[in-house]
């Protein structure tokens, strides 16, 4: 290699690490979805629960529990809901804000579900360090199942009559 080319390639090569160094570490683009709706419906055996969801990955864990009272994450005081019985559903990776903290979810953080069968109200009932907890109030204990769908992302919550 001749000795102007290596120097044009050094000279390349220092105004690349400039402009690198100047435009300052790379950013991530946000992956987590935020929770945007949350819908309901009646169907034959079960009571669905959908959680619309911004774009970005769906919610990697989901978890949920049969609870004898709800609390508010990360408060931890109690949420006073309608029902005999209570599931606490648990959506890691999911956000109910966004980055500025302002509600990406603007509908009622606590609502009454008067057309379904077992399902008797539905509350969010944590948004803290980029996971959303719901807490739904029951008529009996039965089976629920708690899975991912895409296009559009969502988690649905089945609960059996």
């Amino acid at each position: 290699m001749s000795k102007t080319l290596r120097r044009a390639l050094a000279a390349v090569m220092l105004l690349l690490a400039g402009t690198l160094a100047a435009a300052g570490p790379a950013q991530a683009a946000s992956t987590t979805p935020a929770l945007i709706n949350i819908r309901t419906g009646l169907n034959p055996g079960f009571d669905r629960i959908v959680l619309d969801l911004s774009a970005g990955n769906v919610p990697g864990t989901l978890s949920y529990q049969l609870v004898d009272e709800l609390t508010s994450d990360p408060s931890g005081e109690i949420v006073w809901l309608t029902g005999e019985y209570f599931i606490n559903v648990s959506a890691f990776a999911l956000v109910a804000h966004d980055a500025n903290g302002n509600p990406t979810y603007t509908g009622p953080q606590k609502f009454r579900t008067r057309n379904l069968a077992n399902v008797m109200a539905v509350a969010v009932t944590g948004d803290f360090e980029a996971a959303t907890t719901i807490g739904i109030g029951v008529r009996s204990r039965t089976a629920v199942n708690v899975f991912t769908l895409t296009s559009p992302n969502r988690v649905v919550i089945d609960v059996a009559h």
